[in-house]
């Protein structure tokens, strides 16, 4: 089984909500390196990092906030990811807001370039995060990762994403939230988006299986970005952008049980746990549960609790 390497991102600056900086704590206190150790996988903690000081050019639009900060996170996160994979192991990027994909994905992309195999992405969120710096009206740059990974324009002052991915190879998947600007670029983009209708019509099982056939038919690496909010705020309200109407805790279990035995992951990120925001550590516990089963537990093996 491959050593896992767990890397934390204390991000924060992504977005304008304070507490996920947090997350990469609260992933530790709940057990995951226990739980990633007890389906046999060896575990090394490189700890977290610290956001290297840059400087930033100025963003011709107005609204984006701390570019230098991202700009930083960006550069020691796709080293720390480039790192890992070089060593044979499977990074779990402990976040941290989704503006860390910006790096861990471009660590994973560039490794991949220079081994000479294709980067998968499958993106496990309520939003397409498709804006760019130029787009976004928020400013908040945790929704631009697919954006820069797809290699649209408007990201000139970060570093040239290593070998874009294109965008058959792309899998948004739990999708609910998308607003027109996005949903116009991703139509150009031809991007595979299955939101919460294709899952309601067609199970959550028929287009993950399609895109895994893809993956493996190319002998691809699979990088997995999971954000909280792809669960329900029912069961995971640990998260600054709650939508309504997200997959259940089977739906995630088997989504991440199905990505276990398709052996095709390579790489993964934890995205968007704000403690300060959990019920009792419920959504941090759910997700490192959730990592249990894509590092192979099954079902039968969970614990019956006392009514």
């Amino acid at each position: 089984m491959p050593n896992t390497i767990l890397i934390g991102a204390p991000v924060d600056a992504g977005q304008r909500r304070p507490g996920c900086l947090m997350g990469p704590a609260a992933y530790r206190v709940a057990g995951l390196a226990q739980a990633i150790g007890g389906q046999g996988h060896t575990v090394d903690d490189w700890g977290d990092l610290t956001c290297p000081e840059v400087e930033a050019p100025p963003c011709p639009n107005p609204v984006v906030h701390s570019l230098a900060e991202v700009l930083g996170w960006t550069q020691v996160l796709s080293d720390k990811v480039d790192d890992a994979l070089s060593e044979g192991a499977m990074p779990i990027i402990l976040g941290g807001d989704h503006s860390l994909a910006l790096g861990s994905v471009a660590g994973a992309a560039a490794y991949a370039s220079r081994t000479g195999r294709p980067l998968f992405l499958l993106w496990l969120d309520a939003h397409s995060d498709f804006h760019t710096p130029l787009s976004t009206t928020s400013g908040n740059l945790h929704g631009t990762p697919v954006a820069y990974i797809a290699g649209r324009t408007g990201f000139e002052v970060f570093p040239p994403f290593p070998a874009p991915v294109p965008a058959d190879r792309i899998c948004l998947y739990g999708i609910r939230s998308v607003d027109p600007a996005e949903h116009a670029a991703l139509l150009e983009h031809d991007i595979a988006i299955n939101d919460m209708r294709v899952l309601d019509e067609h199970g959550v099982v028929a287009p993950l299986r399609a895109f895994l056939d893809k993956v493996r038919l190319a002998g691809g690496m699979l990088h997995v970005s999971l954000d909280v909010d792809f669960l329900d705020p029912a069961i995971a309200p640990a998260v600054g952008t709650t939508v309504p109407g997200g997959t259940t805790f089977r739906e995630a279990h088997l989504v991440m049980e199905l990505l276990h035995e398709s052996g095709l992951v390579t790489s993964l990120d934890l995205v968007e746990l704000n403690p300060f925001l959990d019920d009792r550590g419920m959504t941090a516990r759910l997700m490192v549960d959730l990592v249990g089963s894509l590092m192979g537990k099954k079902v039968f093996d969970r614990p019956t609790r006392a009514k």
